[in-house]
């Protein structure tokens, strides 16, 4: 039996695949992406996240840690970043919740225990599991053993990736899961780089790849200002993928910033801070390209 880190199990999700939907989402990503909304699932290893809303000041965490990480900087609590070793024993006296360790380890049977639960609710809606990260790439093997452990229980699996792990490594995740929903973010190959940290060459290839195994594919393009909004982008990813013989459709995902608190509970700099979502007037102007590539698309 298998074990992965676990950033997070959400019930009833609606936005992770067809129908009612149960998300796993996984700890660890081979990008790194300038935008991330979730950036606490972006490290491979367990993390202290600090919300100093939450923080009612009881001094509990300072006894406790046995680094001496937490620390008052001109009236206010801080951590000390490079003491922490992410022990974890501050949030155990942490009752506010202001301190919470991001990152479980968890076997596939501990999943599917909390799985399980909803497969009613799956099996009348069309719905089933997600499995997200991070990267699921990163945790295949993880992702694969879960796959198992659902079909035999009669739940359909659908992963969300972005594709960037060579495809023979990989190969046998695909073959098992119902359904992939895949990322293309830029298609400019220096400007992928420069924004995620990696080329996007795999990314590419994988897609066509992935198109002969006979599995309905979503592919989306999350819409970052001023970086992947672009017509030229845009328009260039559409003409990629417009042929694919099993893609379902082609998404554009509205800029998310509902990651600031997360980069401040991590301190980390959050590069997109200010950034907000299109407009109505920018998603019709995308919304009127694309419908002129004849390609069929939905704006999320």
């Amino acid at each position: 039996m298998m074990k992965g880190i676990v950033t997070d199990i959400q019930r009833f999700s609606l936005n992770d695949g067809a129908g009612i939907r149960t998300t796993v989402f996984l700890k660890g990503c081979n990008m790194r992406c300038s935008w991330c909304h979730n950036p606490e699932t972006i490290s491979a290893h367990s993390q202290l996240m600090f919300y100093e809303n939450k923080c009612i000041g009881c001094g509990k965490c300072f006894q406790v840690c046995p680094q001496g990480a937490h620390k008052m900087v001109d009236g206010k609590h801080v951590i000390d970043r490079d003491l922490c070793v992410n022990c974890g024993k501050c949030t155990e006296s942490c009752y506010a919740e202001a301190l919470v360790m991001c990152g479980k380890f968890m076997s596939t049977d501990d999943v599917m225990k909390q799985v399980r639960q909803d497969k009613a609710y799956y099996d009348a809606s069309h719905g089933g599991v997600t499995i997200s990260g991070g990267e699921v790439l990163c945790n295949s093997a993880f992702a694969e053993e879960l796959t198992d452990k659902c079909h035999k229980e009669g739940i359909e699996v659908a992963i969300e990736t972005n594709l960037s792990i060579p495809f023979e490594k990989v190969q046998s995740l695909f073959e098992k899961v119902d359904f992939v929903m895949c990322d293309l973010k830029i298609f400019e190959d220096e400007l992928h780089k420069e924004y995620t940290g990696i080329s996007n060459k795999v990314v590419l290839e994988n897609m066509k790849k992935l198109d002969t195994l006979n599995k309905p594919v979503i592919v989306r393009t999350p819409l970052i200002p001023g970086v992947t909004d672009t017509k030229e982008n845009i328009c260039a990813i559409a003409e990629y993928i417009k042929d694919m013989k099993n893609l379902q459709r082609y998404e554009l995902l509205n800029f998310n910033p509902l990651g600031e608190g997360k980069y401040r509970s991590l301190d980390k700099e959050n590069v997109f801070e200010k950034a907000r979502p299109l407009s109505a007037e920018a998603l019709q102007e995308l919304q009127s390209v694309l419908a002129d590539m004849g390609i069929e698309y939905k704006i999320v």
